[in-house]
């Protein structure tokens, strides 16, 4: 046997160094021949100030020959505000471009305060090439150059001495490139952009008019001839002023480069190791530091005090009933054996829809962090997380719509038709509504993040024809399913709970419950927030699923040590308050969001409130669901254990 454990092991380890591992981008790649031409594509203009993506072709940019067109996109695309374009940019694989003029724009008065406008609220150039996004080149506080890899680059700037805007009308398009061996083109494997603004004038006095083809082989005074543009030969900046002519060039710079194609995102995502990889372990650290001191907190809390507990009330019921009158009377948990199971005293149905719902969003969020992990939903694929969080949600309606019926059923509730269509229409109907209402909003302000008509009846038919049949399926085999069976009888009449202290009152847990796993959470919730609201990019999933499931492990401590004390205070309502206290720590990431908000320095349009505390108060609602159903069915596993366990007379 251990000869047979050695031989597997060897082949195993020569198999795995015959393994190449290959991160999955998205795309196939592309060899490009020497002269071919690399197509450049734009997308939408945005701005971390605003949250209001923009076309790019709405702001006095140079257009390319027979306008601009859409490129193929998916419905996650779409709905993440993506527009995709061709652009005016002509570039060859190995061609050097030195100072090529794309076009002159001349601004009327509204073009130039709409570009001003733009360049003040901080919009973003957002460039791709071969799938690749364009990174910024451009120069720190003390004079040395530096990259950004995420968020493109700024259509302008506004210097400190006025409010004067400038364009960034001259780009070095740096492009790098890497040959595989036993392949005859070039794959692109890097992917910058080096904004300047320059006031372009052409030699002689030559005025162009911008459409005769002299324009396009004068020489400019401003560029030197065969040389790349570099900033320290940059006089005048470009102003943006109404009747100003604005001239486009760019230079394109091909540079060899070893990395491989496989490996050319690893920089975009690392962001050049800005972030370091020790912060995120500090993160990982810090969550299993608070769900290692919880569980020994509860194993010598619960296990201690349960053991004694159910040894002493088996002990007390093997007694005579004159033994029984010498013993002190009964206090504790075992009291309330005829009421622990008593339905909620107060909106069941609107119970068992909500823990239906957690269940749903719950699954679909571990299902979809998994394969984000594993690199199935890279950055690299645009769309792809918000396409898989919406099949995923759907398709684990049939879980929302049994777990929903299964505690209903246990309720003797009898309007189950009623119970399973809010189940498959209330969290989703909301936020179906919700973004109807932004869209809607969005619309009006021309942003490319408004969803087309054609895409918002595709998400409506998902959701009418695909996820609440597949609620109504899971709620048929919860009800077909035995009733939930409790191990202790309900009495006719509820007992009367005791006046409590302040600190086992309801809401003092409920408003504590949430700090604890918060607290588990709160390092790397700031790299998600800054991911979703920076245009940052986020690739470390799998710290992801691990803080994730170590944050559900700790909902699920806290609730079970406070259902514990609250039984033992003999208060027997512990439905909703095992949901409300394990879904606090929702609350808690909402406060979070409400002081992380001073982050973007957002701008005074009412729009970017809306959309940030509209979508922050989605995300924590969800955030609610999920972890007021751990709570709920883990304190419902709870519960019925303990009083499996003692023998009621």
């Amino acid at each position: 046997m251990k000869s047979f454990a050695a031989k597997a092991s060897v082949a195993a380890m020569a198999f795995l160094r015959t393994c190449h591992g290959f991160y999955v981008p998205g795309v196939k790649p592309h060899e490009f021949l020497p002269g071919e031409e690399v197509p450049m594509k734009v997308n939408s203009l945005t701005s971390i100030h605003t949250q209001l993506p923009k076309d790019f072709y709405r702001l006095p940019f140079c257009r390319p020959t027979g306008g601009p067109k859409m490129a193929s996109e998916n419905l996650g695309e779409f709905l993440t505000g993506n527009k995709i374009q061709n652009s005016a940019y002509s570039i060859n694989m190995l061609r050097e471009v030195f100072c090529q003029v794309l076009c002159q724009v001349t601004l009327t008065p509204i073009e130039a305060k709409s570009l001003a406008t733009h360049i003040k609220y901080g919009y973003h150039n957002n460039w791709i090439i071969d799938n690749l996004p364009g990174a910024s080149v451009g120069l720190t506080g003390s004079g040395h150059h530096q990259t950004h890899y995420a968020g493109g680059f700024p259509i302008g700037f506004i210097t400190q001495d006025s409010p004067e805007a400038f364009v960034y009308n001259h780009v070095n398009i740096i492009l790098e490139y890497h040959n595989p061996e036993g392949k005859e083109g070039h794959r692109v494997v890097g992917f910058a952009v080096e904004p300047m603004s320059i006031n372009h004038r052409y030699a002689g006095g030559f005025q162009w008019d911008g459409m005769s083809s002299d324009g396009f082989t004068k020489p400019l005074d401003t560029c030197i001839a065969n040389q790349h543009m570099d900033r320290n030969n940059v006089g005048d900046f470009q102003r943006v002023r109404p009747g100003e002519n604005i001239i486009y060039t760019y230079d394109v710079v091909w540079r060899y480069s070893e990395t491989a194609w496989a490996s050319r995102w690893d920089v975009y995502l690392s962001e050049d190791h800005m972030v370091p990889a020790q912060v995120h372990w500090y993160s990982i650290t810090n969550s299993i530091l608070v769900v290692l001191f919880l569980s020994l907190l509860v194993v010598s809390i619960l296990v201690r005090n349960l053991r004694r507990d159910i040894a002493g009330y088996n002990a007390m019921a093997a007694l005579t009933d004159e033994e029984k009158e010498e013993e002190a009377e009964e206090s504790g948990w075992k009291l309330v054996h005829a009421d622990v199971f008593r339905p909620p005293q107060n909106w069941p149905m609107a119970y068992c829809i909500m823990v239906g719902s957690g269940a749903q969003i719950g699954v679909c969020g571990f299902v979809t962090i998994l394969l984000a992990a594993v690199g199935f939903l890279s950055p690299a694929r645009r769309g792809s997380l918000m396409t898989a969080v919406l099949v995923f949600y759907m398709l684990c309606g049939c879980l929302a719509g049994y777990v929903s019926s299964r505690l209903y059923k246990s309720f003797r509730g009898r309007q189950w038709q009623l119970c399973t269509l809010f189940t498959a229409t209330g969290f989703p109907g909301l936020c179906f509504f919700t973004f109807i209402f932004f869209n809607t909003i969005l619309a009006f302000f021309r942003s490319t993040a408004s969803v087309p008509f054609l895409d918002l009846v595709i998400v409506a038919a998902m959701w009418c024809c695909v996820s609440i049949p597949l609620v109504f399926l899971g709620a048929y085999f919860g009800y077909k399913a035995e009733t939930i069976s409790f191990p202790t009888v309900t009495s006719t009449i509820a007992r009367a709970i005791p006046e409590q202290t302040t600190f086992m009152k309801p809401i003092t847990g409920i408003c504590l419950a949430g700090m604890v796993p918060f607290a588990a959470a709160y390092v790397e919730l700031f790299f998600i927030m800054t991911s979703l609201w920076m245009d940052q990019f986020y690739y470390v999933f799998g710290f992801t699923l691990g803080v994730y499931v170590i944050l559900l492990i700790t909902v699920a401590e806290v609730t079970v040590l406070l259902c514990y004390y609250q039984l033992c205070a003999e208060n027997h309502r512990w439905w909703w308050f095992t949901f409300l206290s394990s879904g606090s720590v929702a609350g808690y990431t909402f406060i979070y969001s409400v002081f992380w908000f001073k982050s973007l320095e957002a701008s005074r349009m009412l729009i970017t409130y809306m959309l940030y505390f509209g979508y922050m108060f989605l995300i924590s609602s969800a955030l609610f669901l999920v972890t007021g159903s751990v709570g709920a069915l883990i304190s419902l596993w709870f519960v019925r254990k303990i009083f499996s366990t003692i023998k009621v007379d």
